[in-house]
């Protein structure tokens, strides 16, 4: 990910998106069990779009309406770069599968995305009360406590994870997660693998983890947690080492002592 230039969103901008998310968070917190839903497949994944479905409707507007000219990317699990102008990714039940499996791991994101580049985004956790914010140009925030990644400069001692995209990924993908894993918990010191990225990328920014990386161009897995970690002083590029967008089909993003050393391990699997 490139340096972010300077982007003038203005405190109401932030402040409507805050609203917007978090009064859909509200709406999935009411929805959220402490037990699993759904047995077969057709059972969870109709769990899943009826998540999307109860809060779709007070995402869309406010955020279109709080950015005039803006548009709006249908599809939460596309990937590759968008056309030109500002675009609002959303996932509406980010970590969706554990919502409707009882888990506490699931977030809901709006992110502003100018010319592929993100630039503003808000994730809010219902059932913490926690925000996390980024403006490009304006640093990272949890509620209002600014955020910092992780200082650490070996890769021996970095805690770093990795997941998967969404269901149904090709074969070699698969197998080049499984290679990267093993190469990770070679030269690591802690390997986890778990969904959704937003969840493990927002430990990134706040330098609880050292570094994420994933084989995926999902954007909204992505976007919100490049802007927080990148806006939090870290490094965020493919792997392939050049500047991440929204293009790009693979991720990294670390703390800026341990990226090269994770780039050494992972380009060879790319």
């Amino acid at each position: 990910m490139s340096t972010a230039t300077p982007f003038d969103a203005g405190r109401t901008l932030l402040s409507d998106v805050t609203a917007a998310v978090t009064a859909a968070g509200a709406t999935l917190r009411d929805r959220h069990t402490p037990y699993a839903r759904g047995v077969s497949l057709d059972e969870i994944v109709g769990e899943i779009h009826a998540n999307d479905d109860a809060v779709l409707d007070e995402l869309r507007e406010p955020l279109l309406a709080a950015r005039p000219g803006s548009q709006w990317a249908e599809d939460e699990l596309a990937g590759g770069a968008l056309p030109p102008g500002e675009w609002w990714v959303v996932d509406p039940a980010e970590g969706n599968i554990n919502h409707v499996h009882g888990m506490d791991d699931w977030s809901v994101t709006a992110t502003l995305v100018r010319d592929n580049q993100p630039v503003l985004t808000v994730v809010h956790l219902p059932l913490t009360g926690d925000t996390y914010t980024a403006v490009a140009g304006g640093g990272a925030h949890l509620n209002d406590r600014p955020l910092k990644v992780s200082a650490k400069s070996e890769l021996g001692a970095a805690l770093i994870g990795t997941g998967q995209a969404k269901p149904g990924e090709d074969e070699r993908t698969f197998r080049r997660i499984g290679d990267s894993v093993t190469a990770m918990l070679v030269n690591g010191l802690v390997v986890r693998v778990s969904v959704p990225a937003t969840m493990q990328l927002i430990h990134v920014a706040a330098g609880r983890m050292d570094a994420f990386w994933q084989f995926s161009d999902v954007r909204s897995g992505l976007v919100a947690g490049a802007l927080l970690v990148s806006e939090a002083g870290g490094t965020v590029t493919d792997l392939a080492g050049e500047p991440w967008n929204t293009g790009s089909r693979d991720f990294l993003a670390s703390a800026p002592g341990i990226h090269a050393a994770a780039l050494k391990v992972l380009a060879p699997i790319a």
